[in-house]
């Protein structure tokens, strides 16, 4: 047997995305070293990537929850669920909002926007979308050990916290109201 079928799948897909994040942020550093003069749209680009795979699992882990909280606990159903659970909240959401963050705040240095106030907006509204994913790693770690109690509706009700934010924030990006 070799080692790499001796070794969990969660094991091998978990060093599958550590490589490819690793490939990612030397792609990321080589573009901030021979690119200076485009260093801005890169970032912002990158920021945007990050974004939309940050709110895809922000808006895919409720929806989870809402299947998950209806399997009993110990079942191979609630196994699988707590798995895909872990992963995208490891592998993908949790990524994708420190770089989110980190861009993000370069971005708004470099463009000088901290003092408008349309951007505080946005950061308050960044602020409760970072908030949002620390209620659902903590409910993602409830499901795992059995001690969720929230139901099924209440995951439905949650699921639209973060589209509601999305929305908030593309707006105040877009249109800059005020």
């Amino acid at each position: 047997m070799n080692t790499e079928t001796a070794k969990k799948p969660g094991q091998i897909a978990a060093r599958r995305a550590a490589v490819a994040l690793g490939g990612f942020l030397v792609v990321v550093a080589a573009i901030f070293v021979l690119s200076p003069a485009d260093l801005y749209n890169w970032a912002k680009a990158i920021h945007l990537i990050a974004v939309m795979a940050w709110m895809a699992g922000m808006l895919y882990l409720p929806r989870l929850f809402v299947y998950h909280a209806g399997a009993v606990h110990g079942s191979e159903t609630s196994d699988t669920f707590t798995v895909m659970e872990g992963r995208l909240l490891r592998v993908i959401m949790t990524p994708a909002m420190l770089v989110s963050w980190a861009l993000g705040l370069w971005l708004a240095y470099a463009g000088n926007h901290f003092v408008e106030p349309w951007f505080l907006a946005k950061l308050a509204g960044v602020l409760a979308m970072t908030a949002a994913h620390g209620h659902l790693s903590a409910a993602g770690r409830r499901f795992a050990n059995g001690s969720n109690e929230k139901s099924a509706r209440y995951w439905r009700f949650f699921n639209e916290v973060p589209t509601l934010l999305m929305i908030a924030v593309v707006i105040l990006v877009i249109v800059k109201p005020f």
